[in-house]
């Protein structure tokens, strides 16, 4: 840091900061108890061209600051004696830019407790200095100051006698932003707000637009999000960095581990070729919303922002693009999200293969560790260990001079964490992080939080793959970046069809054939591991048989036929498959799923296992300890955990209900396992499979778990359930093949069935589709939300097309497309219906793409036609859902309310049935007020208009005030939490009288006194129609106040 020193003189037009703050003497004691903890702390150095005589100010100043011409840079000229000797160290300290002044050679010393005192003069010296807590300024911020005023003499502080001699006050060096204070919020209509409200203070506003824009509040934050842009454009280029060469024995081992990745990484699952069998699957950038408060959700699948059908195609990125630095501050931690099945630990394989064959320059290391092996217990793990010893790397013989070079260049490294949901107890995981790079003491979680939080390799590359639902958030919502992967498309799925049966072209067409025809199975091939079994299962049955209906029977037909398989290949091990100990291999994946492991006893039978382990039920990974073996998959695992509940004379009726289907209290929010494991047991209770074919022993009498699965399925209230939940039991419900039960849940249903935030896959759109078919039959209708669900154009075209789907609310941008889809394919009659069913009633905004698309429906709305079309007969009268909209929710806050409110100005004309408008704590200002009483007199209609909490000023209330009165049908009007003044306050008055049917007033908590009081009071006694004005607040006397409210007692406070 350097440091610019000016005399008086140079001084005398710099105006002081206001915002500096005094501590108390007894705190700087606290820290500065003698002149020796200065120089353990400082640079001595600092004070070499202190003056005694004159005032000198010594401030820190940028590096690439520049200096006026005859301001010459010079260096120190006296050295102290005190100052403790160094090594070389006017070498390597930076030079002291400051122009000549006198000096005396005096020393400064720390002054008793009484000497610390606000000096009132101007020139001090101004050292920076680091302070432990409580003194540390917050994160990021810069250090705090001690100023040092010389002087002969001191002037006294408020007439007290002080010590003469250099004294000392410590000052913040930046102003500090006032805190955010908390208003209550705007009571609803008949409620009163407590009684120790009314005294708080008054709401921080501004009738200017300047200061909505400053405000600092988040609502959703993208885990790429820069926090140091103002840093982007005062810091200078960085040097490129000289990288050390690589010894010859790190050069062979690097090679050395790509041709051990292209070894390992070559083959999939089943022994398929990755070069050849490997479909590329999309990544999609995904956003954090962060939550807080008692009753926000842990579970991470509620904090993703669920994005739209169009948003997730526009955030589609390829593999090539995983490691893709766009923005000014680089990413160094990547989470990559996916459901079982959806290919993570082969995106992974593909990933090392890339680097192997030289597709990631920026890499010289990638080390990959699989969760499920990695002994989270043990506590005498090294990093050094863990890169080199636990990872998928081979051995290293001069593992020193490896790790030396790694960490020399730590931003070359990539370390992997596959599995990472296998991770138990998430609880303290981000707490005692490892801070040294040759301890051998850690635990594996705390060398992750040690690289995470950047403790130890600081600079590497961190990439974690974790399922959405089953890991808490607190590390995830630190991550730089999350990406998704996206299942197979129609057209990825006949591409992996093809690539697995390969030259059989026969074989290829007719299973390509029947995977297509059977529209549940295909949509089941979306997620890849589904797709494989699919396939599998094609290869291996006899020609002419079905697909299985549901997803219980494709996995029992699948797993049996594996294990079939192994007993032939291996005739001598097991001679038929009635030989081996399913009952034991179901009860090990059964204590396996309870503590959340996959892992498989080693004590277990040894041709059990061998026999697993050929069929591919279960995966062997060699460790430099042992051997452990995993079950292959998660259905896999819950199949055969499904099986030991239903056949198990161990297992009641009670235990099996428990883990059948979706029960109706709230319990802590289950994962995908569980909610697998819920649709086999309820496909196994009730299942018609043909012998042969079932894993069940037919020996085993079920009859009176049946019957309870079936009481509890009877007794269900879908009516009290939460829209994930409800998505669990249409499952449930599929896999019975019952159409008893099916009738069953469609009569129980709502009217309005709501799917909102829960993500559809194909598979989840086909279960509703099929089910609601029975809906006719029971002369039944229904409105559903599909918002927030990320269900495709395909999906939505399929539900929206039901007869007894009456109206439908989606996406904006996702209806606008299907509309375009069937106009193109010229359905006309499919399109006039999904114009009119569309509906927005209630239209609640809360992210930012709930209201972008609105212009655009709007444009549609007046012109009559679709964007790039010509006129559609369809749309003679217009798009009925805006027509119809009777309530709007403006919730975008503090973000990206005042951006997109312009938008939604723009949509307002046409909404001429609105009669709910609520626009509360978007903090539009004076200029969004400007923009909404030039649209006001469109909305004949309007009942409620919330303006609370929006910093609308004086100038803001003046426009409001003249645009109000062409609103004859407005009835409760809150201008609550605002910065209206006394001048505002007349306006409303003004206007007061002319509000015919107004009820209510409500704009307590703004900033006039007494005088607007009174006027606002006095226009009151010409509203005999109102019923209550709410106007307290801290600038009006109590006195005024209650004569007020004793002349008129419809003025009330809160």
């Amino acid at each position: 840091m350097e440091y610019q020193c000016e005399t008086d003189a140079e001084w005398q037009d710099i105006v002081p900061d206001l915002m500096s703050e005094l501590l108390p003497d007894n705190v700087i004691l606290k820290y500065l108890e003698s002149p020796e903890s200065i120089e353990d702390d400082f640079d001595p150095t600092v004070l070499d061209n202190f003056p005694g005589d004159i005032s000198t100010t010594c401030m820190p100043i940028p590096e690439d600051a520049t200096f006026l011409d005859g301001v010459p840079a010079k260096k120190p000229k006296v050295v102290h004696k005190r100052r403790r000797k160094r090594g070389n160290s006017t070498a390597n300290r930076k030079a002291t830019v400051c122009p000549e002044s006198p000096s005396n050679g005096s020393t400064p010393t720390i002054a008793p407790e009484s000497s610390f005192h606000l000096s009132p003069t101007p020139f001090q010296h101004v050292l920076r200095i680091p302070f432990s807590p409580p003194l540390l300024p917050p994160s990021g911020g810069s250090p705090l100051q001690i100023i040092q005023t010389i002087g002969p003499y001191t002037p006294p502080l408020f007439g007290t006698v002080v010590p003469t001699g250099p004294t000392y006050v410590i000052v913040s060096p930046q102003c500090v932003s006032p805190g955010a204070q908390i208003f209550p919020l705007s009571p609803a209509t008949g409620t009163v707000a407590p009684p120790e409200l009314t005294g708080s203070v008054l709401p921080v506003g501004s009738s200017s637009d300047s200061a909505c824009q400053g405000s600092p509040t988040v609502d959703t934050l993208s885990p790429t999000k820069d926090l140091q842009k103002h840093n982007d454009s005062t810091s200078p280029k960085a040097e490129k960095k000289i990288r050390p060469e690589a010894p010859e024995c790190v050069k062979d081992y690097i090679h050395h581990t790509q041709s051990y990745m292209r070894d390992v990484c070559c083959s999939m699952r089943g022994g398929m070729g990755m070069e050849s069998h490997y479909v590329d699957a999309h990544l999609v950038q995904r956003k954090l919303l962060i939550k807080s408060g008692k009753n926000a959700n842990k579970c991470l699948e509620k904090e993703l922002v669920v994005l739209s059908d169009s948003e997730r195609k526009k955030a589609k990125l390829d593999r090539s693009q995983l490691f893709h630095n766009s923005d000014s501050k680089p990413k160094q931690s990547f989470a990559l999200l996916g459901k079982a099945g959806a290919g993570k630990t082969t995106f992974i394989q593909r990933l090392c293969l890339d680097w192997a064959s030289g597709s990631l320059p920026q890499f010289q290391f990638v080390f990959l560790l699989n969760c499920k092996i990695l002994d989270l217990t043990q506590s005498n793990c090294s990093l050094k260990g863990l890169l080199l010893d636990l990872s998928m790397s081979p051995r290293c013989e001069d593992s020193d001079s490896v790790f030396k070079h790694i960490l020399s260049c730590p931003d070359e490294v990539l370390i992997i964490f596959d599995s990472f949901d296998h991770i138990k107890d998430f609880e303290g995981l981000l707490q005692s992080p490892a801070k040294s790079h040759t301890n051998t003491k850690y635990t594996i979680k705390q060398l992750f939080s040690g690289l995470f939080q950047k403790e130890i390799l600081s600079g590497c590359t961190l990439l974690i793959a974790t399922r959405p639902k089953d890991v808490l958030n607190q590390v995830l919502r630190k991550m730089d970046s999350l990406l998704e992967l996206c299942g197979f498309s129609p057209e990825d799925i006949e591409l992996y069809t093809s690539k697995y049966f390969g030259d059989n072209t026969s074989l290829q067409e007719s299973a390509l054939k029947q995977i297509k025809n059977d529209r549940y199975i295909f949509s089941l091939c979306s997620n890849p591991l589904l797709c494989w079994t699919t396939c599998f299962l094609l290869e291996h049955q006899e020609s002419g048989n079905d697909l299985p209906s549901t997803l219980t029977d494709l996995y029992q037909r699948a797993t049996s036929k594996h294990l079939q398989l192994a007993s032939l290949e291996n005739s001598s091990l097991c001679k038929n498959r009635k030989q081996l100990d399913i009952p034991q291999l179901c009860k090990m994946a059964w204590e396996g799923f309870k503590n959340h492991d996959t892992h498989v006893n080693p004590a277990s039978s040894t041709e059990l296992l061998d026999c697993a382990l050929k069929s591919g039920i279960l995966t062997s990974f060699k460790t430099s300890e042992c051997q452990k073996n995993h079950f292959a998959d998660l259905f896999t695992q819950n199949l055969l955990s499904a099986v030991h509940l239903v056949q198990s004379k161990q297992v009641n009726e009670k235990m099996v209900v428990a883990n059948s289907v979706v029960h109706q209290k709230k319990r802590k929010v289950q994962g995908e396992s569980q909610d697998v494991l819920q649709r086999f047991v309820t496909g196994l209770v009730f299942q018609k499979a043909p012998d042969g074919v079932s894993i069940l022993d037919s020996s085993v009498n079920i009859k009176a778990k049946r019957k309870a699965v079936e009481t509890h399925l009877e007794s269900m209230k879908p009516n009290d359930l939460l829209p994930a939940r409800l998505l669990e039991l249409f499952h449930c419900v599929y896999e019975t093949s019952s159409a008893k039960f099916a009738k069953l849940l469609l009569k129980n249903l709502p009217d309005n069935l709501s799917f909102y935030g829960t993500q559809l896959c194909p598979s989840d759109v086909y279960v509703i589709c099929h089910l609601l078919q029975y809906a006719s039959t029971l002369k039944r209708t229904f409105s559903i939300n599909l918002q927030d669900t990320c269900i495709p154009i395909s999906g939505l075209k399929e539900l929206v097309g039901l007869q007894c789907i009456k109206a439908f609310w989606a996406h904006t941008a996702d209806t606008i497309g299907l509309w375009e889809d069937l106009h193109q394919s010229n359905d006309e009659l499919n399109l006039k219906s999904a114009i009119e069913k569309f509906t927005l009633h209630p239209f609640k905004a809360t992210e930012g793409y709930h209201i972008e698309s609105l212009p655009v429906l709007v444009q549609i709305h007046r012109e009559k036609k679709l964007p790039m079309s010509e006129p559609v007969s369809a749309l003679d009268e217009g798009v009925p859902a805006l027509r119809h909209l009777q309530r709007l929710e403006f919730e975008l806050g503090v973000q990206n309310g005042p951006e997109l409110f312009p938008k939604l100005i723009e949509a307002l004309p046409s909404l001429q049935s609105l009669q709910h408008l609520d626009l509360e704590k978007n903090q539009i200002g004076d200029s969004g007020a400007d923009k909404l009483a030039g649209v006001l007199h469109y909305l004949e209609c309007l009942k409620l208009l919330n303006l609370s909490q929006n910093l609308i000023g004086d100038a803001g209330v003046e426009k409001l005030a003249k645009a109000l009165a062409s609103v004859p049908s407005l009835q409760s009007l809150s201008l609550y939490g605002n910065a209206i003044a006394d001048i505002g306050a007349e306006h409303l008055a003004l206007a007061l009288p002319d509000m015919n049917f107004l009820l209510d007033l409500n704009v307590a908590f703004n900033k006039f006194t007494d005088l607007g009081a009174k006027k606002l009071g006095a226009a009151l006694k010409n509203c005999t129609g109102m019923k209550s004005l709410e106007l307290w607040n801290d600038c009006i006397p109590y006195g005024v106040f209650e004569h007020l409210r004793l002349q008129d007692p419809r003025i009330r406070s809160l």
